[in-house]
Formats: C-alpha cells, structure tokens, sequence
C-alpha cells in the first residue's frame, strides 16, 4: 500500500482542511448532473433564420433561431419519422421537419402538418428551456421545472468593459473529471515548462464545501524566460528574481459543475478571469465539449492588448493542446486499464474528486 499525505500536511487555517476522497466509485463512470444550466452552442453558430444540431450527453438537441424572437430548443427529432429537425427549415417562430413539413413551435407542440387538418394534429417533442448569454447558447437538458429555481452561472468578468474577452473551446475525448483535474492541480505546470519555463506552484490553501472546492496557489520562476502571453497577462516583463516570486495568488475553485481561475496581486482587481464548462456529449460521457471564457484585464496603455492579442491566442492554444494531449491519454489508459487506477496524493484533488462523486448521477451498479 503506497503512502498517502493525510489532510494534517496541509497547510493549517480555518478553512484548508480538505476531507481526503473516498475510492469506492469508479469516477469515469459518473455522469454530470443534469439539473444545471449548461451552454451547448456559441452564439456565432447559429444564424437567424436557421437551426443547428448540438448534444448534451447524448440527448440529440436541436437550436432554432427564427428571423424574429429568442432562440429556443428542441429534442432533435421529429415525432413522425425521427428526422433530425435540425435538417429542418424555419417559418416564421418554427421549425419544418425536412421530410414532410411537420412543424414545431417553440413549446415543442406539433402545430402545422401539411397534409392533416388542425384538429388531427399529433403530439409533439420535447422543449427545453433555452437562454442566451454573452455569445453562450445555454439549455437546462434535466427536469424543466428545476430550470426557475437553479441558479445561473456567473460568467467570469466578460460583461465588464474593462476586459477584453477569448471564447474558445473544442471536443476532447475524455471524461469531463480528467478536465476539472488538470486545471485544479497546479502541480502539473512541469508538462508545461516548455511553453512558461520552470515554474514552482506554492498551495496557500483552500476551501472545500458540499459543492466547491477551491485551491489558491503562488508561483516563482526557477528558469526559463517569462512568455510574451504571461507578460501580456500581466501587463509586465517579469525575470526570475525574487521580487516577482509568489507575489501573484492564483485562485481555482469548482463549483459544481463549472470551474473558475482567477490571477490578482494583492487586493488589486484580477488581472485574468477564467470560466470554463465541460459538456458532456456522448451518453457515456466519455468526451466532452469545451467552453471558455478567459478575460484579461485591459493595461493602461489603450489599444496595446488588441494589438497583441494574437500573441496570447497562440500561448493559451500551445498550453490547451498540451492538456488536451494529456487528458486524452489518461483516459486511454483509463480504458486500456479496464477501470480507474489513478493513485491520487494530492489532498486538493482527493477532495476534488470526491465532490464530482457526490454531486454527479452514479452508476447503477453503485447505488444498489
């Protein structure tokens, strides 16, 4: 059996004592709860007058946005033929399958067959309520009546102006833990020393409730040369001495089921804002899709952050295919291994996993 740091070699505080997670389930096979709000499309993918196909653990959705009015969202499938309604035209507030012209209105109800009288109209498909937010096409794909009472997610700084704001984001193909993991565990900054240099991560602590868990750590460069994309984060050329050395405080938190990170010195406001989601898309939720918004606090000096914007999409797409990379191999060997045999030593992520267990829809097999 293989050594284990308990909760005590944590650093002391009222609140950095993380209950170390429990084992008995394997955590791949736990599925995302689906009673939350969960964006499934960006904005720029849907035009007016069209409709779009998009997923949310295998629940086939389609997105319709007529000339007119909100966008809305339906089962992908039309109640005669099981057609795609995707495939499918807009009229007006609705939705023609492209087989017969069967026609859906925004509460799912079949109002128009072409070819029947009003009064012989079958029943129609599944709604969903539907949100559109800050570029995000966001559904609530569990009970329709929780939808009122669940709270929506605050979306990192990206309606402040004084932010200039990335959304990026792409399927990966693996379990949406494996994603909460990696950036949670600021341990791992050693897969990305090419990118950033050699950077020693510092745990200043955390927090661990029913539904979030949070880290917050500092940083010393021991090596390498700071990169254009951290200098333009920070909006200054840092080298390895000690004057920079844990001066910034980066904070991570899940809440269930989203994740933040933020950068700050001291009490100023954060110099960079993340939020970030992993959507299921198969029924298995063995791939998932990703949104993010990262939202880096504007310098002084106007127009310089436009200007070197592309600077920093190159850094952030170097660092994410580097995760993606990584992820995707845990979870091939997650498959070539028949099961979860990860031995876990952080405390943080012990205590990460364990909430994405409690919080999340169980296997069958664990709830007997």
């Amino acid at each position: 059996m293989t050594d284990t740091p308990t909760l005590a070699d944590l650093p002391q505080g009222s609140s950095d004592r993380m209950r170390l997670g429990s084992e008995t389930i394997d955590l791949r096979q736990v599925k995302c709860d689906p009673d939350y709000w969960y964006p499934v499309a960006w904005s720029h993918e849907l035009r007016k007058g069209k409709t779009i196909g998009t997923r949310f653990a295998g629940q086939p959705i389609a997105l319709v946005r007529p000339e007119e009015g909100a966008v809305f969202a339906l089962e992908d499938r039309c109640a005669h033929r099981q057609v795609p309604l995707s495939k499918g035209r807009v009229e007006g507030e609705a939705v023609q399958c492209c087989y017969h012209g069967w026609a859906y209105g925004r509460s799912g109800r079949c109002i128009d067959v072409p070819y029947l009288g009003k009064g012989k109209l079958p029943n129609g498909v599944r709604t969903y309520p539907c949100r559109e937010v800050e570029g995000l096409i966001f559904v609530f794909p569990g009970d329709p009546a929780k939808a009122e009472t669940v709270p929506f997610p605050r979306l990192g700084s990206v309606a402040d102006p004084a932010y200039k704001t990335r959304r990026f984001g792409e399927t990966v193909q693996c379990h949406y833990s494996f994603m909460h993991e990696n950036l949670m565990d600021m341990n791992h900054q050693f897969m990305h020393s090419k990118q950033m240099g050699k950077m020693k991560p510092r745990y200043l602590g955390g927090e661990n409730e029913p539904l979030m868990v949070e880290a917050r750590y500092s940083f010393a460069r021991t090596g390498g040369k700071q990169p254009w994309g951290e200098t333009l984060i920070f909006g200054e050329r840092r080298d390895a001495s000690a004057k920079y050395a844990h001066r910034d405080v980066m904070t991570i938190r899940t809440e269930y089921p989203y994740q933040t990170l933020r950068i700050r010195t001291g009490d100023a406001p954060p110099v960079m804002d993340l939020w970030i989601v992993y959507v299921p898309q198969d029924e298995a939720h063995m791939s998932c899709r990703v949104f993010g918004l990262l939202s880096i606090r504007r310098p002084r000096l106007k127009g310089a952050l436009e200007l070197a914007w592309p600077l920093l999409v190159g850094f952030t797409n170097r660092i994410f295919a580097e995760d993606r990379e990584i992820v995707e191999l845990e979870q091939q060997a997650w498959r070539d291994l028949g099961g979860d045999r990860n031995q876990e030593v952080f405390p943080v992520i012990n205590a990460l996993r364990d909430l994405l267990r409690r919080a999340g829809i169980k296997p069958a097999a664990a709830d007997s």
